[in-house]
């Protein structure tokens, strides 16, 4: 259950191709479970937050690959729906240690990864 202090925003998946390139030009801060990747929306694009998720082949086979992924959506939708800003795309890049990092760990670095990063210094 969701609660009820916090403001829960929607997110929408970032699909397009051109949209990862140009939030991986954007800002960037490296857990040791993961990658998270954030940049503005282009100017009068003032829409929910949106994010996309990738799991490089480096990582494993399709079953670590996909698995990775899994954790990844899990902590997006337990951690960034109240902390994604609206207008800011993200993107979440899964880590050989993605798949072997605690649970608490893997959110913990989420949670540390979304407070440091510096999205208004990358405004495009």
């Amino acid at each position: 259950m969701a609660d009820t202090d916090t403001e829960m925003v929607a997110l929408d998946r970032l699909k397009r191709r051109g949209d990862f390139l140009r939030v991986a030009r954007g800002a960037k801060w490296v857990a040791p479970g993961l990658i998270l990747q954030a940049a503005k929306r282009p100017a009068g694009d003032q829409a929910a937050a949106r994010i996309g998720f990738t799991v490089s082949r480096k990582v494993g086979g399709s079953v670590e690959r996909n698995r990775a992924r899994r954790r990844l959506r899990e902590a997006a939708r337990l951690v960034m729906t109240a902390a994604a800003r609206p207008a800011i795309d993200y993107v979440l890049i899964g880590r050989h240690t993605t798949l072997t990092r605690s649970w608490p760990q893997l959110i913990h670095d989420l949670e540390t990864a979304l407070s440091r990063i510096r999205i208004d210094e990358t405004a495009r």
